[in-house]
């Protein structure tokens, strides 16, 4: 690794080398001389990481190289949208909500005699954002006697003064899906409705959303739990200050979040997926993971930036050729149609064995590396480490080379887990484990309904009316 033409590396081993003879040090000086020269390397090999060859995120990471489209290709476009592209160009309603004639000024045209022929039509699509209020009027009637009978009103309707359900389908929409503050969403509806709304409503509406999707949380659970392909992913969340973990699990069709105190096989068994999962899970190297009876396959694009960082930084050969040869088994796999024959994953197998046998020289272990003293273990380099992962863990990392089924990278399950990082981002923490658990299940829901094609505000609308959407229905009878 070199900072500013500074090989780091080579100057952190010299120095090393150089204490290692000095007999003239003090225990307590030399103690004191190698804690400064780990602080030191530590503080080196953070120094260039970024959201290319590690797992910072791209948010945090201001100076990335921004677009994936080379110049050249983006000087040849043209402005807007692009051949074949899903197009939204504004069309005609059949039945407009309201027709104005013009008639046509007879003084402005030339003296003669004229007959109707027609219309020449435009259109303007507007919008209208009002409070509407509906007065229920239950009938009250009394027999001879004395006793009166009130008609029922409609179910939901339990007070003097409530608000509908498509308001708090909107309000919750706004905090859950569009991640508005609660001061901007009173502010919304005092402006542009005049319905005065307060934190506490907001507050409730949430929870009630939260309630009224304990049902379809535990479909979702069901229905994840027999997948054949389930993503995995897990990212630290601030609740009031304190760092806790929220998991994520999910598929093409099913998304579930999770919140927990704790990262690993606790929080996993908590959330009450991947011990009743018998397919493949699909995930990063997080040991937990590969705690539970289930078959395995590991993310590319977390190998990709790892070995970014074992070229760029440690000048690891073997690194590039492994970064290269895995992009070529991707590309090999797309062409073939999703997996490769068996006579063409073997080919591959020995290039990438081979790869890793070159890196076991260039990158060897340190010495004694198995023998435990009284500190431990020998401490190996990342690039050992990770050299070590690939060998160990083959089967899991090509396993897309040769399952239709397993996906290069687990890009479902960063897709799925991203928008927490945008919450946490926009609002800094959630306030409690309660808003925590409210904004998991009810954006799980939220997740699961677009997949499934239904709307945010209209799955919203569906939920608030006391029911859930077709598909969900669907499912509970299927499991």
């Amino acid at each position: 690794m070199s900072i500013d033409n500074i090989n780091i590396t080579e100057t952190i081993a010299k120095v090393k080398e150089t204490l290692r003879k000095d007999k003239s040090l003090s225990p307590q000086a030399r103690t004191l001389m190698e804690l400064l020269v780990v602080i030191v390397e530590l503080l080196a090999n953070k120094l260039n990481l970024n959201s290319r060859n590690s797992s910072k995120p791209p948010s945090t990471d201001p100076n990335r190289e921004r677009g994936s489209r080379r110049k050249e290709e983006e000087e040849k476009r043209k402005p807007g949208g692009q051949p074949g592209h899903n197009g939204s160009t504004l069309e005609k309603v059949k039945n407009p909500d309201h027709i104005e004639t013009i008639p046509i000024d007879k003084k402005t045209l030339p003296a003669g005699k004229y007959d109707h022929v027609g219309y020449d039509v435009r259109q303007v699509i507007d919008i209208i954002i009002s409070k509407n209020v509906t007065e229920y009027r239950a009938e009250i009637v009394e027999d001879s006697k004395g006793n009166r009978f009130t008609a029922p009103f409609p179910p939901g309707v339990t007070r003097p003064v409530q608000y509908g359900k498509d308001l708090k389908a909107q309000a919750v929409y706004m905090s859950q899906q569009q991640l508005i503050p609660y001061d901007r969403i009173q502010d919304y509806f005092s402006d542009q409705c005049k319905i005065p709304i307060s934190t506490g409503s907001l507050c409730n509406f949430n929870k009630e959303g939260y309630d009224l999707l304990e049902v379809f949380e535990q479909i979702s659970r069901r229905r994840l739990t027999i997948e054949e392909i389930l993503h995995n992913d897990e990212t630290g969340i601030n609740v009031n200050g304190k760092l806790l973990w929220l998991h994520c699990a999910s598929s093409d069709l099913w998304t579930m979040y999770f919140p927990h105190e704790k990262r690993g096989l606790d929080a996993m068994i908590a959330m009450g997926i991947l011990e009743h999962f018998k397919g493949i899970s699909v995930h990063d190297h997080w040991k937990c993971y590969f705690r539970f009876p289930c078959e395995h396959a590991l993310c590319n694009a977390h190998h990709l930036r790892e070995l970014t960082r074992a070229w760029e930084q440690d000048s690891q050969q073997w690194a590039k050729k492994m970064q290269e040869l895995l992009l070529e088994i991707d590309t090999a796999v797309k062409k073939a149609g999703g997996s490769l024959t068996k006579k063409a994953a073997k080919k591959f197998r020995k290039r990438y064995r081979s790869i890793l046998a070159r890196g076991s020289r260039e990158c060897p272990g340190p010495p004694n590396s198995a023998v435990k003293t009284k500190r431990g273990r020998t401490k190996k380099s990342r690039a050992r480490n990770l050299l070590e992962r690939l060998r160990d863990f083959e089967r899991e990392v090509l396993r897309f080379m040769t399952d239709k089924r397993v996906p290069f990278t687990n890009n479902q399950g960063e897709n799925d887990i991203r928008m927490t990082k945008v919450q946490q981002k926009i609002s800094g923490c959630f306030r409690s484990m309660d808003g925590a658990k409210i904004f998991c299940r009810i954006r799980g829901y939220l997740s699961t309904c677009r997949k499934h094609g239904v709307q945010p505000t209209e799955a919203l609308r569906i939920l608030f009316s006391g029911t859930l959407p077709q598909f969900a229905l669907d499912a509970a009878k299927m499991c």
